[in-house]
């Protein structure tokens, strides 16, 4: 046998290997490339270098641009530290030329807020290639739906996590969970997954931090393209952690930018909130997303009974009660009612029969934000790679873009489920797919195993990407 090969012994039906580490023209991760080549589809590439243009020390030296590209490739590929860039640098005939890990912790070091601004610009003008790719090549966003009814405009939510560090980093507090970390803040839109905004948080930043909410908001809308933004309704919807004064008035006062804006949020039971569920008499059922009525739960409005003092004028309140799941957390008021209830606020007002019903389940797609930090934690923002906090911002920012590729895959190159699948499952699929490539007729070939399960659909997405109006450069 020779060295470096390894016999390993056939175990049941499967089959006698020989292993080695010789292999040419074979690569991993090959469906990797299409966010590669997205990148550069949308302009997000060209904007990048644009961006940081003025970074780049030498002529021959590394873009910096395509850097932070090469970086957010890496991270939506599932990449959890700076070492995990070897994947795409040890396969230069895939990847081409990307730089050394000391090159890239030279550049993170130098992302400054001004520097990070200007990625978000970038950022911003990648989304607005790719909104206009899918108006064209898929007829243009998609609409939330609740009640059975869809969703007019667009959906922001706004939500915050808790990142726990597990060594000792710049910033890095105890939290209120008694554990240690981050506690960074997020605006995600629902009607594509999109990671629009981020800031990364010390742990002991409060949830309901007014200016904290209304810089993320701020920035999240930045990110819109103005045909958007200035042309379509914008929901905000948040936890109880948005019901702030500051906060709802900031979203107010942005209709007089001509900003179609409304929000829905979680208000606190208090008191005189308490007072108002024992007297209300008017309860009807709450609904599912599908529009059918949702088993043991029930809505009502309770808007004039309680105090709006605080919030902005045509605030309306509804309560949902239901009852309590296994190992719900119940407060004493609930378990003296048997029911779990919930309160939202909302300066909506949809008029006609069930009205609330589509206020109340609209609200409830809330949830949906703890399924993009959860697979956020997924791709990135998990796991921070530096002592240095300003290098872990900048992280943060590459991992949104990283998000937002993904997010820009499925909507505009895939099909079925995939479209719809989850991030590991997106990598386990396609991804991390191995390939060879060969060379013929001065054009390289990435062979994607004949009988891979996903075969067609990577191919196919490939093809989708090929088919992408280019952006005017």
């Amino acid at each position: 046998m020779s060295e470096g090969t390894c016999q390993v012994k056939s175990t049941g039906a499967r089959p006698k290997v020989m292993v080695s580490g010789d292999g040419r023209g074979v690569v991993g991760h090959g469906g990797a490339r299409l966010l590669a080549d997205l990148a550069y589809a949308t302009g997000l590439t060209s904007a990048c270098s644009e961006s940081l243009a003025g970074l780049r020390q030498r002529r021959g030296g590394h873009d910096p641009g395509r850097i932070a590209v090469d970086l957010a490739v890496m991270i939506a590929d599932g990449g959890e530290a700076i070492a995990d860039l070897a994947v795409l640098r040890d396969q230069a005939d895939l990847f081409g030329v990307v730089a050394s890990d000391p090159t890239i912790w030279r550049l993170l070091s130098t992302l400054d807020g001004e520097m990070l601004a200007a990625l978000d610009a970038a950022r911003a003008h990648a989304r607005e290639v790719a909104w206009a790719q899918l108006a064209e090549t898929r007829g243009g966003l998609p609409s939330v739906t609740a009640a059975g009814q869809q969703v007019p405009g667009l959906v922001l939510d706004l939500d915050a996590s808790i990142v726990i560090c597990h060594s000792d980093k710049e910033s890095a507090t105890r939290t209120w969970k008694k554990t240690f970390g981050y506690h960074p803040l997020f605006c995600f839109l629902d009607n594509i997954r999109e990671a629009l905004a981020g800031l990364l948080r010390e742990s002991r930043a409060g949830s309901n931090t007014t200016t904290d909410h209304n810089h993320v908001l701020d920035a999240a809308l930045a990110q819109i393209p103005d045909v958007h933004r200035h042309g379509n309704p914008i929901l905000i919807r948040s936890d109880s952690a948005g019901c702030t004064q500051g906060f709802l008035t900031h979203i107010r006062s942005l209709r007089t930018q001509h900003l179609d804006t409304s929000f829905s949020v979680g208000a606190a039971i208090t008191e005189p909130v308490r007072d108002a569920i024992w007297q209300a008499t008017n309860w009807i059922p709450a609904l599912n997303a599908d529009g059918e009525p949702r088993d043991g739960a029930e809505i009502c409005e309770i808007t004039g009974a309680v105090p709006a003092d605080g919030y902005p004028a045509g605030t309306r309140f509804i309560v949902r009660r239901e009852r309590p799941h296994p190992g719900a957390q119940l407060t004493w008021f609930d378990t003296i009612e048997g029911w779990r209830h919930q309160v939202m606020a909302t300066d909506d007002t949809p008029v006609g029969a069930g009205s609330i019903q589509y206020l109340e389940a609209r609200h409830r797609g809330h949830a949906r934000v703890e399924d993009r930090i959860r697979t956020g934690k997924d791709t990135g923002f998990g796991r921070f790679p530096s002592r240095v906090f300003a290098i872990n911002a900048a992280w943060l920012q590459l991992a949104l873009t990283g998000i937002d590729l993904l997010a820009w895959t499925q909507i505009l190159l895939l099909d079925g489920d995939l479209a719809a699948a989850e991030p590991k499952k997106l990598r386990y699929r396609l991804l991390h797919v191995p390939a060879r490539i060969t060379r013929s007729a001065r054009r390289t070939r990435l062979h994607i195993a004949e009988h891979w399960p996903w075969a067609q659909q990577l191919v196919t997405a490939f093809t989708h990407l090929a088919g992408l109006p280019r952006p005017i450069t």
